[in-house]
């Protein structure tokens, strides 16, 4: 199994495969970089030569494998984790080659070895976020211990997300290969509707597995991205605190943003709303996401509702908060603002959400729009026939509107 998915992922010119082709040898060189950028800081001028004989050896090999000499896909994977993890030891940063790791074990190593891969590259990774291995006191011990379970679960869903997403594939194409067979047997008395037919057929599964891609990308990035940066977070303020009630505390706080992250992630694989919008309408929901955001990062923010509050369908209330979530984790990230108003707007047709900040603002027709951020909520948005409108400043804020149809719980999408 894991001989012909890697014979047809080497063969498929996409992007998918340009990434498994070029990503370890652009990591490894990001690795090099930051760490060479570091060396002064993180690395003793004993450990500068080792290092950096390795890196000569990977490089070498890393072309030879772009030149097609591959050898054993499974001897490739265990040398290169083995190296990552070395080189992590010289210097954190060099851990950036070992993310390679999590995208290709099961094409490396086959199924019944990827879990094992998974976590060796989750051990080296943990390392680096702790601050290097080995970890130099007890606490920095409980820190890459549970970096080391967070990381290794992270994979472990997202493995189990990408097994279904290709085992929901292989169905699609097997399902669409029968409709072309039988189709084929009723050539002669359609002929001169085979070519839309045909057309057709590509067009649906084309968009259904992008979708679907689309739909666990958005996913993934709006809860465990979100998630594992408050678990920094909170993990940073531990290990900065003299105080060991407080350093629990702060445990204790991204203990808990695991377990909820790992929920969430458990409910996309089976593309489910938000647990919490099962017992709760959308306003209460988004007081309480509201509330914990301004306690976590210290930022003041008002929540305001008006109009007459409606039960809002599944998939509008879950985007709403989505979209909410995300525009605040972007204030977060780049605002630097002391406030922020969050509003909800009941009207006669439709419902909308005002996030307005007082922060540092940004020049729209400059900026570079990149990842799941905009660019992800206008997807989310354009899925329930809504508007998204930015409006920003340098020095003045910014402000983010979305409206969408008012749809009632109970109405048929």
């Amino acid at each position: 199994m894991a001989t012909e998915r890697t014979t047809t992922h080497e063969l498929d010119d996409d992007p998918w495969s340009r990434f498994h082709r070029w990503g370890p040898i652009a990591l490894l060189a990001t690795g090099t970089l930051l760490s060479a950028g570091t060396a002064s800081l993180l690395m003793s001028p004993g450990q500068r030569i080792p290092a950096s004989l390795l890196v000569v050896v990977l490089t070498g090999w890393e072309i030879l494998r772009l030149r097609g000499h591959t050898g054993s896909g499974a001897v490739y994977y265990v040398a290169r984790t083995v190296s990552a993890f070395v080189l992590s030891l010289f210097n954190p940063f060099f851990a950036i080659y070992a993310v390679m790791g999590y995208f290709d074990a099961p094409w490396l190593v086959g199924e019944r070895w990827a879990r094992v891969g998974l976590v060796a590259t989750a051990v080296t990774l943990a390392g680096s976020q702790a601050g290097g291995l080995p970890p130099r006191d007890p606490a920095i011990w409980i820190v890459f211990v549970l970096l080391f379970f967070l990381n290794a679960a992270i994979a472990m869903v997202a493995y189990r997300i990408g097994e279904r997403d290709l085992r929901r594939t292989e169905e699609r194409i097997d399902a669409i290969a029968e409709l072309e067979r039988a189709n084929a047997r009723l050539e002669q008395a359609l002929s001169e509707n085979q070519a839309l037919h045909a057309q057709l057929l590509t067009h649906a599964r084309e968009a259904g597995i992008d979708d679907e891609r689309r739909r666990l990308a958005a996913e993934i990035h709006d809860t465990l991205a979100q998630s594992l940066a408050g678990i920094v977070t909170q993990l940073q303020a531990a290990g900065a605190t003299p105080d060991p009630d407080a350093a629990r505390r702060h445990v204790a706080e991204a203990a808990d943003l695991a377990r909820r992250s790992l929920g969430e992630a458990r409910r996309s694989v089976h593309n489910l709303a938000p647990e919490v919008l099962e017992h709760d309408t959308l306003e209460t929901v988004l007081a309480g996401s509201v509330d914990r955001w301004s306690a976590e990062h210290g930022i003041r923010v008002d929540f305001t509702v008006t109009g007459t509050v409606e039960p809002l369908h599944d998939d509008i209330a879950a985007t709403l908060l989505r979209i909410t979530q995300e525009a605040l984790a972007n204030v977060a990230k780049h605002a630097s603002a002391h406030r922020v108003g969050v509003t909800v707007s009941y009207m006669d047709d439709e419902v909308s959400i005002d996030i307005r900040d007082d922060g540092r603002g940004f020049d729209l027709s400059a900026e570079t729009v990149d990842g799941f951020g905009l660019r992800g909520m206008n997807s989310r948005i354009a899925r329930i026939a809504g508007v998204l409108d930015v409006e920003s400043e340098i020095g003045t804020g910014t402000a983010v509107s979305v409206r969408v149809p008012l749809v009632k719980a109970g109405s048929v999408s």
